[in-house]
């Protein structure tokens, strides 16, 4: 309620329509979607790693521009700027845990492969490129499951992540279906909170019952949306998902432990994967089962 009166308030003084929050108060997402839903505001800019972490690239944006006084031209289209691994990389940390593997080059053939395990009850962890800046798993380090399956929200609590039953995961969908599924989303393709998993939105009536295990008690989610152009192997395992269930969703949760960070290495993948219940590791071209 506070920041909802702080919002309209900053409207009243300045009568601007774009909203840009910084802070870790921006990272709450119920608040998030309703200063969205609730206030004139037309467009809300939170940058992914709005908390403390976040002061880094702002240092780094103030000296490029204020100091350097160079124009500004960059857009933040998406959060994937944290280390990648390379396959030599990869395929030493599979071999020093004496695990059997595949390598699968073909990013085609693993979206298929992923949705199959999916489609068989399985629990993935996906590992590719870059990871996430910011506290939100977004599809580089992230924990998959079929969101239709009501039971997949106690598995994945209990034998994965190891905590409180009650814990909600987050439903991601494809940007351009965002509105099928979800209402108070406004223009998606403009809606850049909803890109960081940044904002909790109302289900719309009926779907909830498609993807119980990413429903909160209420009927809301707290929705990513994904584009093709920034994560191409995400956005296929969710658009083939959707060719075989009619539902362009998947669960997605940070590939962590409890009490853990989200992982960085290779190594640190392929530990949390063998610490838990994780039924196929996706890490860059390597695809490892138990």
């Amino acid at each position: 309620e506070t920041m909802l009166k702080m919002a309209r308030y900053a409207y009243e003084r300045t009568g601007l329509k774009k909203l840009c929050m910084a802070g870790g108060v921006a990272l709450n997402s119920v608040a998030n979607g309703r200063i969205l839903r609730e206030t004139p505001f037309e467009d809300v800019y939170i940058q992914p790693a709005a908390g403390d972490s976040g002061g880094a690239l702002g240092a780094a944006l103030y000296v490029y521009h204020v100091l350097l006084g160079k124009p500004r031209k960059f857009v933040m289209e998406h959060a994937y700027w944290g280390q990648a691994y390379s396959p030599q990389e990869t395929q030493s940390a599979i071999e020093a845990t004496g695990r059997s593997f595949q390598r699968i080059e073909d990013p085609e053939c693993r979206a298929q492969m992923m949705v199959d395990d999916m489609l068989a009850g399985k629990v993935i962890g996906l590992f590719q490129d870059r990871f996430e800046w910011g506290p939100r798993a977004l599809g580089n380090r992230s924990i998959l499951a079929d969101p239709r399956r009501a039971e997949m929200k106690n598995i994945v609590n209990a034998r994965i992540k190891f905590r409180e039953p009650f814990r909600p995961f987050a439903p991601v969908i494809l940007e351009e279906r965002a509105n099928e599924f979800y209402a108070g989303t406004g223009d998606p393709a403009r809606n850049f909170p909803l890109r960081y998993m940044l904002m909790v939105c109302p289900t719309r009536d009926g779907c909830g019952d498609q993807i119980q295990a990413v429903t909160h008690e209420g009927g809301t989610g707290r929705v990513q949306t994904v584009r093709r152009e920034t994560n191409q192997l995400y956005y296929r395992a969710i658009e083939l998902f959707d060719q075989a269930t009619g539902v362009p969703v998947l669960l997605n949760t940070s590939f962590n432990l409890r009490g853990e960070p989200i992982v960085t290495t290779p190594a640190n993948a392929l530990n949390t994967f063998g610490n838990s219940d994780i039924d196929t590791l996706y890490v860059n071209d390597f695809v490892v089962r138990k």
